[in-house]
C-alpha cells in the first residue's frame, strides 16, 4: 500500500459523483480498462456512520487508498463538496439521467435484492436485508432520504433528493474545467469522458453499456 502511495501520489484521483443508477458502473469499467486504481466499494460503503456523523475526514483519507472512485459513498449528497476540498485538482464525472427513469430503475433494483422483485421494499424488508449488515440498508436510506418510515421510497422525497443533488452539483462546478457531466446513453458520452480523462478510446460506445448503465 506504502509503495502504492508513493507512486501515485501526484496522480489526479477520479471521483464519479452521480447517484447510483446512473451508470457509475459503466464509468467505473473505463476507469479500470485505462489502468486506474478503484476504491474498495465494501470499505467505501462502510463508512455510513461517519457520513451520517459529517465526519468527513475519514471519507477523504479512505481516498488515499486509491485513484479512482464511484458509488457510495461518493454518490451520496453533499461528500462531493468535501472531495473538492480535500482534492480541488481531482477530476469530478457527473452521471446522470431522467429523474423518472432514475427513481424506477432504483426501486426495481431494491425490489430484486431486498423484497419479492415485484413490490417496492418496505421498512421491515430494509431492516431485515443482511446486505453489508443487518439493517444497513435501512440505515443508509434514513440518512441519504430521511423518508417517512411507513414509506421508505417515497417517491416526491427520493426524486426531489436526486435533483437537488444534481443541481447543486452543475451549479458548483460550472465554470470548472476539471468537471464532466454525462448520460451514459447517450452516443457521444464514451468519447467526451475519454477526453476528459485525456485516453485514447478503446470503444465506439460504453463496454457492457445494456448490463450495467442502470447501476
Amino acid at each position: 500500500m506504502l509503495a502504492w502511495k508513493t507512486l501515485h501520489a501526484n496522480k489526479p484521483k477520479v471521483f464519479c459523483i452521480g447517484r447510483n443508477k446512473t451508470g457509475t458502473t459503466s464509468v467505473e469499467l473505463v476507469l479500470k480498462e485505462f489502468g486506474y486504481k478503484m476504491g474498495n466499494q465494501t470499505r467505501g460503503e462502510l463508512l455510513l456512520n461517519d457520513y451520517k456523523n459529517k465526519n468527513w475526514e475519514a471519507i477523504t483519507n479512505f481516498c488515499q487508498t486509491a485513484q479512482g472512485f464511484q458509488d457510495v459513498p461518493f454518490s451520496w449528497p453533499e461528500t462531493w463538496k468535501h472531495l473538492y476540498k480535500k482534492y480541488p485538482n481531482a477530476k469530478f464525472i457527473l452521471t446522470y439521467r431522467n429523474d423518472e427513469d432514475w427513481y424506477q430503475s432504483i426501486t426495481k433494483f431494491h425490489s430484486k435484492l431486498f423484497a419479492d422483485g415485484k413490490r417496492i421494499p418496505t421498512k421491515e424488508d430494509l431492516q431485515k436485508a443482511t446486505y453489508r449488515y443487518k439493517g444497513y440498508i435501512w440505515e443508509s436510506n434514513m440518512a441519504v432520504y430521511n423518508t417517512p418510515e411507513n414509506d421508505p421510497y417515497q417517491k416526491d422525497i427520493l426524486i426531489k433528493n436526486y435533483n437537488t443533488h444534481n443541481t447543486e452539483v452543475l451549479a458548483f462546478f460550472n465554470d470548472k474545467k476539471n468537471f464532466l457531466a454525462i448520460d451514459v446513453s447517450e452516443n457521444e458520452s464514451y468519447n467526451k469522458l475519454c477526453l476528459f480523462l485525456d485516453k485514447k478510446p478503446m470503444h465506439k460506445n460504453f463496454p457492457h453499456l445494456n448490463r450495467t448503465a442502470d447501476k
